[in-house]
Formats: structure tokens, sequence, C-alpha cells
């Protein structure tokens, strides 16, 4: 809950005081008149995180005590790890120092340092997690324990068991202290499944992260009775006309909400470029249920077996998305671009259209490189003008992208093939053709005049910012860099995009591309939602932000509607008022809410690649080295698995470790570092994990690869 104003200036006055204080003499410091009301106001802030209240009733200031506010996020025998709220590295806390916080609790910690570095003392425990555990059971010594998936803590005992679960079963379980405080006990309270089934390892993690899944009937009832409505005549008034453009969408084969169309025309001096984007914030009205349901979600969730939408079916594959033949409503924006890229002129107008085709970008891709079939040509004939000049307007926002400095990471994305169970039986690298990055570039330019607009308003806002990467963090991947041999002086100091993508450019096209990009990846500071226009540093742009997915993205819904508001007319104090607060609130909770998809994301990805690995248990296969640790290193298959050689599976030998990209053998001199070849044994595969185990064959690659 937001503060009151009362509480704001209670934590204000406080905020100067270093020391806890008495409450009988900040009673009369503040002048309080109403004691019972004070009192309130106080349990409140405690509550909130922002004072905290001794039992002698002292108040203490969080913020002038310099104490750091953050949650709980690991948990294990003798220490757990605080992630602070303000950002940085997590913060370790020993448990005689942890006053029983479990992950998920939000605590206040006092930061101190000694010479085995930082840590941390909580100082409150202001509001507690759902102190639940995901994982798995296993019998040890006659009785039931549960080894949980992510709070890296010892199997824990199960005290109590109604739901009949049994040794193998992935379980959610509430996880409490025992009654003299010195050991964790955990309650079955839900059973999964099979905890070697990736399927239900998901539905185990969305629990676990505690991603909203179902909609309530107030919800569904909106969406149903807007999606009910359809499109109606009167919808239309005050809307440019644009039913007669041959505008057309571009999605994945298996895309289902469609949010974004594209126009493409030669102009004299250029192109005009106009994105169509589904004109979601129409529908889905400030703070109604759908809005606050979106809120509460961030964003939708994809899973390799299904998708959580932001917004249900009626909503997301429905009345906005951007199906062919069919008017829709839209916010659309329109751009002119001369010959070098420039983005010359821009503006935003609400409009109706009808989109010719549903373009899928494999098809569009044949058609580019003349691989089309006759049906394929038909069914493009009434865009194909357009397609070419999208196609002519792409290459030269790629030459400008590449001009101003943008950084081309080289990413891997997995693509998971299931059977009619549910099963992973087939894994391969996600790829990119030229119609995926038509419309990215597409995206980006509408992106960028979105921001541009906000910005020369001065109205409030959430842009997408990334901020410039922490020298230190540069500096340990330029070390890495070094060591296998790749020239990194340009990403030194404090290096411009261009920099960093002259160190890509490279290695470009090199076996070891992708592990070099991710090591620069994880460099760069994380991208997030702010209500200020920091920039975006991959992008190399000054004004960034997301408006062309409000179907998934609720960031993207929240800046539709302010930019509706501007379009119509309204005044900026008026404009201001309205969405001042809730800007903020949309910035910080989209930037949580995306951390938690993506963690969720990948961990189910881990389960299902495990999962289909755990077919090839001792067959071998070629790889590379993608990182290396004191304790092994990480191998990565070509088809974009990975699994980690321990180095007790290593030749006998005591390798040392450099700390950053390579293991040596103190006697036989034998280097495994980032970046070498090597051919791998599956030797386990645990599904419940989603990690895979390989011993190591040889150090020479080899020419097969499970597919």
């Amino acid at each position: 809950m937001p503060l009151t104003e009362q509480q704001e200036f209670i934590r204000d006055q406080l905020g100067s005081k270093s020391k806890p204080v008495r409450t009988d003499k900040l009673i009369k410091e503040l002048g309080v008149t109403d004691a019972a009301q004070f009192f309130m106001d106080l349990n409140a802030l405690e509550r909130a995180g922002e004072v905290i209240i001794s039992k002698k009733n002292n108040v203490q200031s969080v913020r002038g005590a310099g104490y750091v506010k953050g949650k709980i996020i690991s948990f294990s025998r003798g220490f757990c790890f605080m992630k602070p709220d303000e950002g940085g590295d997590d913060v370790y806390i020993s448990a005689s120092d942890s006053m029983g916080a479990l992950p998920g609790d939000r605590v206040v910690v006092s930061m101190h340092s000694d010479d085995t570095g930082r840590f941390g003392r909580v100082k409150s425990v202001y509001a507690y997690g759902d102190r639940t555990a995901v994982g798995t059971i296993k019998r040890f010594r006659g009785r039931q324990e549960l080894h949980a998936d992510a709070f890296y803590m010892n199997p824990i005992e199960i005290v109590k068991n109604k739901i009949d679960a049994r040794e193998g079963d992935k379980i959610l379980a509430k996880v409490r202290f025992s009654p003299d405080g010195k050991k964790l006990t955990a309650t079955a309270v839900r059973l999964y499944g099979d905890a070697e089934c990736a399927r239900v390892c998901a539905d185990a993690i969305i629990d676990a992260l505690g991603i909203p899944h179902e909609f309530g009937e107030d919800v569904l009832a909106q969406a149903r009775a807007v999606n009910d409505a359809g499109v109606k005549p009167e919808d239309a008034a005050g809307r440019t006309d644009l039913r007669d453009w041959d505008i057309f969408t571009i999605d994945g084969a298996d895309a289902k909400d469609l949010d974004d169309a594209i126009f493409v025309r030669k102009k004299a001096g250029g192109f005009e470029l106009s994105v169509h984007i589904a004109d979601v914030s129409h529908y889905v009205t400030d703070e109604s249920p759908l809005d606050l349901e979106a809120l509460r979600r961030g964003t939708s969730v994809y899973f390799a077996d299904r998708v959580i939408p932001m917004y249900p079916v009626e909503i997301s594959n429905g009345i906005c998305s951007l199906n062919a033949h069919t008017d829709k409503l839209a916010f659309s924006a329109f751009m002119d671009f001369d010959h070098e890229g420039t983005m010359l002129h821009y503006r935003f107008e609400k409009t109706i259209i009808h989109s010719r085709v549903r373009g899928v970008y494999s098809e569009i891709n044949a058609l580019f490189d003349g691989t089309a079939s006759p049906a394929i040509v038909e069914k493009y004939a009434c865009v194909r003008d357009a397609l070419d000049d999208s196609l002519a307007l792409y290459r030269i926002l790629e030459r400008a992208a590449s001009k101003r400095g943008c950084v081309h990471f080289s990413s891997v994305e997995s693509q998971f093939e299931l059977d009619g169970d549910g099963v992973c039986v087939g894994i391969s690298q996600r790829e990119s053709g030229t119609a995926e990055k038509i419309i990215e570039q597409f995206m980006i330019s509408a992106n960028t005049a979105a921001a541009r607009l906000a910005e020369k308003a001065n109205i409030p806002f959430v842009f997408r910012v990334h901020e410039s990467p922490d020298p230190e963090s540069l500096e340990r991947a330029a070390m890495l860099l070094r060591i296998v041999g790749v020239t990194s002086s340009d990403i030194c100091g404090s290096p411009a995009p261009a920099d960093i993508d002259r160190v890509l450019a490279r290695v470009s096209g090199k076996p070891y591309e992708p592990i070099i990009s991710n090591v620069l990846l994880r460099a760069m500071a994380k991208a997030r939602y702010d209500t200020r226009p920091l920039g975006h540093y991959g992008l190399a742009l000054r004004d960034y932000c997301h408006f062309t997915s409000p179907i998934r993205r609720y960031p993207d819904t929240f800046i539709h509607r302010v930019l509706s508001a501007y379009v119509a007319g309204q005044s900026l104090s008026s404009i201001t008022r309205r969405f001042y607060g809730k800007a903020e609130d949309a910035a910080d909770l989209s930037s949580e809410y995306e951390v938690r998809a993506v963690n969720a994301e990948r961990r189910t990805e881990d389960c299902y690649m495990a999962e289909y690995m755990s077919k090839f248990i001792g067959e071998s296969f070629p790889g590379t080295i993608c990182s290396v640790l004191d304790n092994g290193f990480f191998v990565r298959l070509e088809n974009s698995a990975e699994g980690m050689v321990h180095i007790e599976d290593l030749p006998e030998d005591e390798y040392e470790y450099d700390g950053l990209a390579s293991l040596r053998g103190r006697h036989s001199g034998k280097t495994f570092r980032v970046g070498d070849p090597v051919r791998v044994t599956v030797a386990a595969s645990r599904i419940a994990t989603g990690r895979v185990t390989f011993t190591l064959t040889e150090m020479q690659p080899a020419s097969s690869d499970p597919q």
C-alpha cells in the first residue's frame, strides 16, 4: 500500500536522524495531537520497511541509519543471500545474523565488511514471503526429505504429508523453523507429479516463482464482454481510416497474439514507415479488473508447452489481435526516413485498419531468397511492393544502427520440439532470418519515436533504459577475452557501444562466437524500466521505450494510455495529475515481474533440456567450453544444450583455477579454458533440477550431435 501524506512526513522527518529516537520525544518534536493515529502511522512505516521499532518503542529510520532493504533469495545451512532493492551485488548474510529470514522475506540489513569481504546483518524482517518451497521428495534413513529446487539449502525433513506424496514426486511445501529455531521443517501441501517430467517441473516453477496463471471471474467477465461487443461502427469515429492500405502482419507460424502490423512505401527523399499496434488501452481501461490483473502479471510468460498470457485469450487472441481480413482498432506510428536512415518526422494517430495478410517469417524469408512456392508467392502478391520496400528500408536502418554503434550480440535461443504427451523430443537453435530482423528494426523505430515524443512533451512516461556497463565487469570480461586470444583493448575504461560491437565483429563466424557474445552480454547492465529517459546503451539510442507489444507487456499498455491522452489533446497538467504516480509503479513492478518471467522461462528450459538429454546417457558429442568455475567447467553442445564436467571427473591432477576462464593441472600443465573444443559423454541428466552432467571424452571436436 502507498504511504499517506502524513506517513511520508514522519518518514522524511526521521530520515535526517541516524540514531533511534524515543517515541515520546518524537511526538513532541512533530507536534502530534492524535497519538493513536501516530502509532498507526508508525506501524505502517514499519510494515513498509521504512522504520524499525524496538521493544522499548524506540524508532530507527532505515534511511537515516544507512541500512539496505531487499529480499532474501537463497538459503543454505549457515548462510543466505539478499538481493538489494537498490541493485548491486547480492549480500551475504550468515545464518546467525539472519533473524530466521527465509527466501521471499523482505528484510532491512546493516552493511559491514572485514578481511573476507562485504556482508550484512538483518535488523528486521518487515514482510514475510509465502514461505513455501518447491522440490523433490527423497527418502533418507526411513524418513521423507524435501530437496528444494531454488532455496540452495540442505534437505528439509518433511514432518507432515497429507497429500500422499511419495519418493520422486515434485511437491509444494510450507517451510518453517522448528519450535527450537534450530532446523527447518516442511509440510507437503501440493502434489505436482513425477519430478522427472519437464512438464510437471514447469507447473512447479510457476508456483515457486509466484506467477499468476488463473484469471478471476471479474477479469474474465470483462474480457468476454469486450470481445463479444467486437469492433462497432461508432468505434471508427475520430480515427484515421486506413482500411484501404495494404497493411500486413509478420509473426511466427504458431503466434496467436498479433499485436503489430506494418506498411512501408517509398516517397520523395526516402521512405514512410507506419507501424500499427493493437489499441489495447481502448479496451482495457485504467484501473479496471483487466488493467489491475495485467499490472499484477507485468508480462506474458512463454514456455515450451504453453503461454501464460498477460490478458485472457478473448483479449490477447481475440478482439486485440490484428488478425487478417478483419477491422481492428490500432494506435499507429508514422515515421519518415531519409536514405541515410535518419528519422525526419514522426506522428501518432488512433486508426482503424484491415490487415491484408497474416504474414509468417519463414514464408517471407523464402520470398526474399527465391525459394518460395507458387502458393506462397500468390499469398503475398497483394503486399509484395510493400515487402520489397520494407526490405530496402531495413537495409538502410541496419546500416544506420551499425554506424551509430548498436551492439550486435549473438544470442543462442533454443527451440524445443514436444510430442503429443508434452515430452521434449528435439532441440535446435532458433534461426533469425531477414523477416525477423525487419520487424525488429521497425519496432525499434516505433519505440524510439514514442520515447522522443514523450520526452519532448515532458509527460509522465515509462522508458526502457539500458545503462552503461560497470567498468569492473568489463575489465573481467576483457581479461577473459585476452585469455582466449581475442583483442580486448577496445572495451577497457569507458567504452562506447561501438567499441563493444568491434570486439563482437572480431569473433563473428568463429565457433566460440556465442560464448564470447554471452561473456560480454553478462558484463552489461540489465535493461529495465524507469520514468527517466536514461538512454539505451546496447541500441546506442538516447530515447527508447516499449510501445509495440501492449498485448504481452504492461509498460506498453501504460504508455499507450498516456500517449492516447496526449494525442487527444489533454493538457499537460491533466496528464501529469492522472499518470505521474502510476508511472513509477508501472516501471518498478514491470521491471520486477520481467525478471520473474525470465527466471521462469530459463529454469523451465533447463528442465526440458535435461529431459531431452536424458535419452543420450552414455553417448558422446562435440562441444565447446563456455564457462569455467573452481570445481569444473560447463560445455555447450552444438544443439545449445549445456552440462557440467566436474573437476573430480577430469584426469587426476591438482587443478588451479585462475578465477576467470581456465583450470590448469599443476603437474601435467593440461589447461581447460573458455572456447576450447572438447568431446564429452552424457553421464547424468536430472530433469527435476534441469542439470546435465558430462564427463570428458577428449579435447578434439567431432562431427555428430543429438538431433
